[in-house]
């Protein structure tokens, strides 16, 4: 379940993945599969060659890449969440959501 994040800021990620951009949309979230996992950053791209390049340029694996048409994503949540959302000077994201 996600929570924590308005349909504006919905809808830009949208439009951004849309027009091939690297992408970034945090929330909370709950799943029990992960447990001590509260945050997820969605990080998308319609351009799925660029985010696989992405993927392996941060050192993560482009075979857990979400191939969802039209929103392709990779789940981004543990500790290198914060890592990469501070690399990306994404800091709203990061306070917003109690990574620093």
């Amino acid at each position: 379940m996600a929570f924590g994040i308005n349909r504006e800021e919905l809808t830009r990620w949208k439009q951004a993945v849309s027009a091939g951009e690297i992408a970034f949309l945090t929330h909370y979230w709950i799943d029990p599969r992960f447990p001590g996992i509260t945050t997820v950053t969605k990080v998308g791209c319609s351009d799925l060659p660029r985010l696989k390049r992405w993927c392996k340029k941060n050192g993560l694996p482009p075979q857990y890449i979400h191939n969802r048409k039209p929103f392709p994503h990779f789940d981004l949540m543990g500790p290198k969440q914060p890592e990469i959302l501070r690399q990306e000077g994404l800091w709203e994201q990061l306070e917003r959501f109690r990574m620093i």
